[in-house]
């Protein structure tokens, strides 16, 4: 545990919870949830389902009403047929990614990642006794990463590759031919995918493709997705993973060992987020975001010394703070306890975040047109 370090936003939060104690004004960007409620369907069922007395242990692999409601939901938008026996429900997607590591990685093995990435990759990887092996994402090329680099860096030892799109911090998406060469790659390494599409549903403009659209990798495709994002259900905890049968006993296991099972009435009650009513719901939560995302990387790009790019997915913006000649990690200290604005800096999510910061644009507009002036003060001030 001494080579990990723990998620930084959540450092980031406690510290600026912090100030706001001692009576500062802190606009929060800095940590990754929907600042929408829970959609009504699925808290009317949360709490039937509470009176109701599922409170008790449910089997590992999740309740089959909630595996069979994923499985259905995503045959539907993709062209392949999900076995709901494939389906395992954990307590939040998080789990689901140190379940699948853990269960299939040995000492040693390489495991290949995009980054800047969602910090969770690597301190699994590690803690597994296995070596992170990252690709970078560039920015030139809409934050995706190049194949041909990624294919040099495949050696004998490597066992799996991750990927995450729409992804974190970045916003970036990978386009269907990135998704078709990882699955050639897989192929002819005999590799495992996994796939991290947690922010699936919350892209702006064409649905992202998904490693589920591309033909003949389900046999070594591990994809994780969860409610917390799409549904604002981060406090529910419940995410689930889609993973090949050859590989379900042994993960089931390390549920079984490590958390035992998830809450019952949650896996009920997120049945419901699969209904047209809660559909619509998420809908309108995009709609908002894509105007906050307008609106933030507009008022960014107008402050001398940064650049950024409008995200395709996710709610985060990862602008290009290179021009105002200071670390991120200082610009991110500075901009908390100068300018009142809790953000990232892009090295919380590995050493090719230098340069870069990252902004949730979870918050409502208001506070982030204020956020803006905020940091385009503090910019003067360097």
């Amino acid at each position: 545990m001494q080579g990990v370090t723990g998620e930084a936003a959540f450092q980031m939060l406690n510290r600026a919870n912090e100030l706001e104690r001692q009576g500062r004004s802190i606009i929060h960007m800095e940590i990754g949830e929907p600042d929408f409620d829970t959609p009504a369907p699925v808290v009317t069922a949360g709490i039937e389902w509470l009176k109701k007395g599922a409170t008790h242990y449910s089997a590992v692999p999740g309740i089959p009403e909630l595996r069979q409601a994923v499985a259905r939901h995503l045959s539907e938008q993709h062209s392949v047929s999900i076995d709901w026996k494939n389906v395992i429900v954990t307590p939040g997607a998080k789990m689901m990614i140190f379940s699948i590591i853990h269960s299939m990685v040995d000492p040693g093995d390489e495991i290949i990642f995009a980054a800047p990435a969602y910090p969770a990759y690597e301190a699994a990887i590690r803690m597994a006794g296995a070596i992170p092996v990252p690709v970078r994402l560039e920015e030139s090329k809409q934050f995706r990463f190049s194949l041909d680099e990624l294919a040099r860096k495949i050696t004998p030892q490597t066992k799996m590759i991750i990927v995450n799109s729409p992804q974190n911090p970045t916003g970036g998406v990978l386009k269907f031919e990135d998704l078709e060469r990882l699955g050639e790659l897989a192929r002819n390494h005999d590799l495992f995918i996994l796939s991290d599409e947690i922010y699936s549903e919350i892209c702006y403009g064409e649905r992202p493709a998904s490693m589920l659209d591309v033909p003949k990798i389900i046999d070594r495709l591990l994809l994780v997705n969860g409610f917390s994002k799409t549904y604002a259900m981060t406090g529910w905890r419940l995410g689930y993973g889609i993973v090949p049968s050859d590989t379900f006993s042994t993960i089931e296991l390390f549920v079984n060992n490590s958390v035992s099972s998830s809450a019952t009435f949650t896996q009920h009650a997120a049945v419901e987020a699969f209904t047209p009513e809660t559909s619509k719901a998420v809908n309108d939560m995009v709609r908002e975001f894509q105007k906050r995302r307008d609106v933030f990387v507009d008022g960014l790009n107008s402050i001398p010394g940064i650049r950024c790019q409008k995200p395709l997915g996710a709610f985060y913006l990862f602008p290009n703070i290179s021009g105002l000649g200071k670390q991120s990690v200082e610009i991110a200290e500075r901009l908390l306890n100068e300018g009142g604005v809790a953000a990232l800096p892009g090295t919380a999510f590995g050493g090719y975040g230098e340069g870069y910061m990252r902004f949730s644009f979870a918050n409502s507009l208001d506070n982030i047109e204020s956020a803006i002036e905020r940091i385009r003060h503090f910019v003067t001030t360097l």
